[in-house]
This record gives C-alpha cells, sequence and structure tokens, in this order.
C-alpha cells in the first residue's frame, strides 16, 4: 500500500524527543555462592591464626578392677594462619556528567559505585573458594590469601598425579576426570569417618548438569505436571545426610567443592570501605576496598572432588 501524499513522517522530522528507558539492565552473573554461606569475622593483623583439635583415638577396652591410672599426654593445638589480601575497584566521574541528567540514575557517582561494589564481590568470591596459594608479600609482591581449594587434604578424590599439601599451598592439577557419582560417594564416606558434615556442593555448570544425571534418581527427567519437567537435582541426599547443590560461575568449573559453612569464615581486616581519592581537573575518584582472608576453621570438616572434566 502506497503511503499517503506528503504526509509528513519520523524520517523527517527533527523534533521527536528521544525514549530511552529509566530501566538499566545487567544480565552479568552476581551470584557468590561460598562467600555468601560463610561466617565472617574481624581480624586485627595482616597474618591471622587459628586453632584446631582432635579428639584422641576411641578405645573400647575395659579397665581392672582397682586399675592404677596410667596418664595420657596432653596433646597441643594445632596452629594454622592465613593472610589478608587487598582488593579493590574505583569509578571516575566528570564533574559534567554529574551534574547532567542521567536516564536510570539519580547520581552517575553513586550508579558507579553500586556496580563496583558487585564486581568486587564477585573478586572476593574467585579469591575464596579457587585455589590461590597463600603469599605474605613484601614491598613488590602483593599479599595473596589462601583459596578453599589450597587447605583441602583429609577429604579428597584426585585425578593422576593430582596432590596437595595444604596450609594455603596451592594444590598440584592431576589428570582430568569426569564427574561420576561414585567418585562422590567416596568422599562423602571419607569425610563421615573423619567426622565432617558439609551440607553444601558448590559447582560450575558443566558438573551441575552431570550431577543433575546421577542415576540415583529413578530417570533423569521426572514429570512434575503436563507443563513441567523437573531436570535437575538441587539437594543430594546421600547415606551421609543431604547437600545443597549450588551451581557457580566464580569456582573451578574443574572442582566439586563440599562445604560445611560453619568452619569457614571470611576474615576482614578491613571491611568494605569507600574512599575519596584526591581530586585533579574536573573529575572525582571515588574507590571501594576490603582487605580479608579465608579462615578455613578445620579443613577436614570439607571435602572437594577435583580434576574433573569441564566440558
Amino acid at each position: 500500500m502506497a503511503k499517503v501524499t506528503n504526509a509528513f513522517d519520523t524520517y523527517t522530522a527533527t523534533a521527536d524527543r528521544e525514549d530511552l528507558s529509566n530501566i538499566i539492565y545487567n544480565i552479568s552473573p552476581m551470584q557468590t555462592p561460598f562467600m555468601s554461606s560463610i561466617g565472617t569475622r574481624n581480624v586485627k593483623n595482616v597474618v591471622f591464626d587459628w586453632q584446631t583439635e582432635s579428639l584422641p583415638t576411641p578405645s573400647g577396652a575395659g579397665q581392672l578392677e582397682g586399675f592404677e591410672l596410667s596418664r595420657a599426654a596432653s596433646t597441643a593445638t594445632t596452629r594454622a594462619s592465613n593472610v589478608c589480601q587487598i582488593s579493590y575497584r574505583d569509578a571516575t566521574v566528570t564533574g559534567s556528567q554529574e551534574a547532567s541528567d542521567a536516564a536510570g540514575k539519580k547520581s552517575e557517582m553513586a550508579h558507579q559505585l553500586a556496580i563496583m561494589a558487585k564486581a568486587l564481590k564477585r573478586d572476593m568470591e574467585e579469591a575464596l573458594c579457587q585455589k590461590g596459594a597463600k603469599t605474605t608479600g613484601d614491598a613488590t609482591t602483593a599479599r595473596v590469601t589462601g583459596g578453599f581449594e589450597s587447605w583441602i587434604t583429609s577429604n579428597d578424590s584426585r585425578g593422576t598425579g593430582g596432590a596437595s599439601t595444604g596450609s594455603g599451598a596451592a594444590p598440584t592439577d592431576g589428570t582430568q576426570r569426569a564427574l561420576t557419582e561414585d567418585l562422590l560417594k567416596d568422599v562423602l564416606e571419607l569425610m563421615f569417618t573423619n567426622g565432617a558434615e558439609p551440607n553444601l556442593a558448590i559447582c560450575g555448570p558443566v558438573n551441575k548438569q552431570k550431577i543433575s544425571g546421577f542415576t540415583g534418581r529413578s530417570q533423569a527427567r521426572q514429570f512434575v505436571d503436563a507443563n513441567t519437567v523437573e531436570a535437575s537435582v538441587a539437594i543430594y541426599s546421600s547415606d551421609f545426610g543431604e547437600l545443597k547443590i549450588v551451581p557457580s560461575n566464580r569456582s573451578r568449573e574443574r572442582s566439586l567443592l563440599l562445604v560445611d559453612p560453619e568452619f569457614a569464615k571470611v576474615s576482614y581486616l578491613r571491611n568494605f570501605e569507600t574512599i575519596d581519592i584526591a581530586t585533579i581537573g574536573d573529575a572525582e575518584t571515588k574507590m571501594i576496598v576490603a582487605e580479608y582472608g579465608l579462615e578455613v576453621s578445620n579443613e577436614a570438616a570439607h571435602g572437594i572432588v577435583a580434576d574433573l572434566t569441564t566440558s
């Protein structure tokens, strides 16, 4: 159908107001399941310590009537330590932009700081739950807190060549293998033997789907009703308790972390703090900084199925 003759159209118009939504859409992954599930505490030094201990080996032996006491030797606690690392994000906004009427924002600086705070939390999640080695640092080397994977030695399953000495030293990656239910069950059995009671399993998206396909289900898909098919596993009920299965974009895809949140903490020397940076010219800079480290209160409370395939 032809256009009406001499009809004034939007292609010719020069004064139509723009239509810009007041909603800003952001789908970047922002979840921090490890950091959000564990506790926190405040520390007063860049190096912080904690203590662990174990009960004596159980004995079911009886004693003679009128027995003479054989005094047992006392065992000192084991002292562990980690270091605080510094992470930051910053934003700089010109005076002109801050004075402008930006769609979806009352203040450009406030908006940028909100984004940077979320980015900083993601940075921290990655540092806390991966395998970064504890680094005390010096005047030219940044401190690094020992990540979760660098502590686990008691309850682990690793591929050929994989090894960990714990105490904040980065583990050696081994030959990758597919995640199976038997691998998970073996580590859960070992954890139970050592007194651990994990209730959280953190894994990457590929291995989350593999868990959802474990043969423990009667079939890979369950029909809930005519319009819904349940194809995921959110809770894994083992012989030794239930695990909440949580996918993560910040942990290593090749590792399935088995966590008891009661025995891990984010230790803050400085909690989230906004700092005004000296103004240079017609622009304002603010920095968000945190100084923190990971306390793995007792590494035997946790476990790992390491060296998993990632596709």
